[in-house]
């Protein structure tokens, strides 16, 4: 049973080593994503997950490896084979920087699985625990500006303001409707992470927090907390 989440998102430059010389512009963004991390804990959960968008659904073991070298950063997490996609990559790589321990499971799904697919992965995992927490990591849209990777989109910064009252209003209903082929058009990175968010949370009721929600490259990072209501 799903008790608490947090959201965050998954860009490479998070990680100061990658930043440089615009890691202090960054800063705030860590700082939420850790708030949120450690609120996981104040949940007491017996299962930890974290979940991320990738080119595939799959699941690794809760010390699987990953690395940002194929982002220009040095950086590893965990011992052996880098095997985790980017956005687990972040996402271990922020329960370190939290504190919070290694989790149960990295349970990656494919970023074009349907809305249907991603709302019974998230009943399953919800389903591993009588206290489940989950790490969902994933970004809004990369359309925002002009200077955007995906240029700018007229409908984007209506779509992420919608994004935001759902993830800051724990409101899964919103989030299980969310269209793919919207989220595909607006380079929603994390669309098929938040449904499985919703999948998960079903028809519980749940409090939530938005703790950041910027745009400092023209793509929306948002950072939100849910608990039990």
């Amino acid at each position: 049973m799903l008790v608490a989440a947090a959201v965050c998102p998954h860009p490479p430059l998070i990680v100061p080593g990658l930043a440089g010389e615009a890691s202090p512009e960054l800063e705030p963004l860590r700082l939420a994503c850790v708030a949120a991390v450690r609120s996981l804990a104040a949940a007491r959960p017996d299962t930890l997950i974290t979940v991320g968008g990738a080119d595939a659904t799959r699941s690794y073991a809760g010390d699987a490896a990953g690395g940002l070298a194929p982002w220009g950063g040095d950086v590893r997490v965990g011992s052996g084979p880098p095997v985790l996609p980017l956005s687990l990559t972040i996402g271990r790589w922020l329960l370190d920087l939290a504190g919070a321990g290694v989790p149960a499971a990295h349970q990656a799904v494919a970023s074009d699985a349907s809305s249907g697919e991603c709302a019974r992965l998230g009943r399953a995992l919800a389903a591993r625990g009588e206290r489940v927490a989950l790490l969902v990591m994933g970004d809004g849209s990369a359309r925002l500006t002009v200077k955007s990777p995906g240029y700018l989109h007229p409908a984007a910064a209506g779509y992420d303001r919608a994004l935001v009252r759902a993830l800051g209003g724990a409101d899964a209903g919103a989030l299980a409707a969310l269209d793919p082929a919207e989220a595909e058009e607006l380079w929603v990175a994390g669309r098929a992470a938040f449904q499985v968010l919703a999948g998960a949370a079903g028809d519980r009721r749940m409090t939530g927090e938005a703790l950041y929600d910027e745009a400092p490259y023209g793509v929306g990072y948002l950072v939100a907390s849910w608990s039990q209501a």
